[in-house]
């Protein structure tokens, strides 16, 4: 099958409509000829009962001539019910032209086929002969008519000759013309193929691809290329800003720890190690958080999403950490709170948004869990500035600071901790959704909750409250 391969789409298209257009011409002209032959043969049969008849009506009317008149290329016979011969056409002897069984058969209304040699001696092809009873009686009269097939013969052979000189050339017209139909039909693709090309030689995007008209599977094509497309645009414009935001937000601790580190080598003294050590510790929160991010964007975060998890002591835990934190925080918790998923990246989550309540809280936090009919949530709440409408979803953005943020502390991280969130709770089939708390800020997470064997359960909600589960928002960086 090399040489199939060899072949451009076009070629294979024309070979394979040539085939089927050969073998349906084939059978079509088998078909023509059938039909003919049979048509024919029936015009014989018709003409040889038609000669019977009027035969028929001069012997009961006693006007036939002895030896009967020739009519046309028939030959006839009228003969007793025992074969007898009567009387002959003037072309044939006396001799009977059916034996007795072919004789019974043509009383019994049967078309008999005889060779036409035993009426012509050394006549080719057939004779079909048809009877019909003149007289009745004791010793009855019967017709017999024997019709020649040579014409039909000819007739099928003439047509079969046509056929055979048309047919090769009929063919190669259609072939010719598949080629350039197919070649238009493929036009659209080529086009594809060529803007493709363009933006493969390029190495960026220098437009849409060609869209045809219509609504057909090459237009479907265009459009999904398209689509594709502009996903890629998308996905490496964000590549390009994650790369530059990453590379930014790196060279601030390496630039503290070089610094400090010249320092101290002029001035001939130990750096503080405090100060090391805290712009070391930074530097390895941001690489952690750019993995964690990688991994999920690759989709292989290596997490361990089949553990039954208690997010009301998970939350209980995480808040008990920041008892000395500028801000009492208050947590509540229903009991037996199970969720499935990977204990450390829902600490992660809990940790990243109280974290966050506490560095923009004004006087208070509170952490809620409860079991609702569809789920878990988890509710965080602070009294501080709140996030505009209008800012809380490109907050979830990687390396989205908002101004009164960064105003606010200086120590505000790389903008990756709601991002990092987002992307934990996703991989937990889990939601998240901003809102007023008049004053500050309201968190609310959703997560599918857990019976005590680590099974998912099924949502026991009315169908028409999931339009008011939380959905993936923004949140506050």
């Amino acid at each position: 099958m090399r040489w199939w391969r060899r072949l451009s789409l076009r070629g294979r298209l024309t070979l394979v409509g040539s085939f089927g257009l050969a073998a349906g011409l084939a059978l079509g002209g088998l078909l023509i000829l059938m039909v003919l032959h049979l048509v024919l043969i029936r015009s014989v049969d018709s003409t040889a009962r038609q000669t019977a008849s009027d035969v028929k009506l001069l012997v009961q009317t006693n006007n036939i001539s002895t030896p009967i008149q020739s009519v046309g290329t028939a030959f006839v016979q009228v003969v007793g019910s025992d074969g007898t011969v009567r009387n002959s056409s003037r072309s044939i002897d006396d001799a009977a032209i059916l034996n007795p069984a072919q004789f019974a058969d043509a009383r019994a209304g049967h078309v008999v086929v005889i060779p036409a040699s035993r009426v012509q001696p050394g006549e080719q092809g057939t004779l079909r002969v048809v009877a019909a009873q003149a007289t009745e009686g004791s010793n009855p009269a019967w017709v017999l008519v024997a019709s020649p097939t040579r014409t039909v013969e000819d007739s099928t052979e003439a047509v079969q000759s046509v056929l055979l000189v048309a047919y090769p050339l009929l063919l190669a017209a259609l072939a010719g013309f598949t080629y350039r139909l197919v070649g238009w039909a493929l036009r659209p693709v080529e086009s594809l193929r060529q803007g493709a090309a363009m933006i493969s030689a390029s190495g960026r995007h220098v437009g849409r691809l060609p869209v045809p008209d219509g609504k057909d599977e090459v237009n479907r094509l265009a459009v999904t290329l398209n689509d594709m497309l502009d996903r890629l645009d998308a996905a490496r414009a964000r590549q390009q800003a994650f790369v530059a935001d990453a590379a930014h937000e790196l060279r601030s601790p390496i630039a503290s720890l070089r610094t400090q580190l010249e320092v101290a080598q002029r001035l001939d003294e130990a750096p503080l190690a405090d100060d090391l050590i805290a712009d070391i510790a930074r530097l390895g929160r941001l690489v952690d958080d750019l993995l964690l991010l990688a991994r999920a964007d690759e989709g292989d975060p290596q997490l361990r999403l089949v553990e039954a998890v208690d997010l009301g002591v998970l939350t209980a835990d995480v808040a008990h950490g920041y008892a000395k934190a500028r801000v009492p925080v208050t947590c509540s918790a229903d009991p037996d709170a199970l969720t499935l998923g990977d204990p450390v990246a829902l600490r992660r989550v809990i940790d990243n948004l109280v974290g966050n309540a506490v560095k923009h809280a004004t006087s208070r936090v509170a952490v809620t869990v409860i079991e609702a009919d569809d789920g878990l949530r988890l509710v965080v709440t602070d009294d501080g500035p709140g996030i505009p409408a209008a800012d809380r979803e490109r907050v979830f953005d990687r390396f989205t600071r908002l101004d009164n943020s960064r105003a606010r502390s200086d120590d505000d991280g790389a903008g990756l901790g709601l991002a990092i969130v987002r992307e934990l709770l996703r991989l937990h089939n889990g939601r998240v959704a901003l809102g007023d708390a008049s004053p500050g800020l309201r968190v609310e997470v959703a997560l599918p909750s857990a019976g005590p064997d680590g099974e998912l359960r099924t949502d026991r909600s009315n169908p028409t409250d999931r339009n008011n589960a939380p959905t993936a928002d923004a949140g506050r960086p």
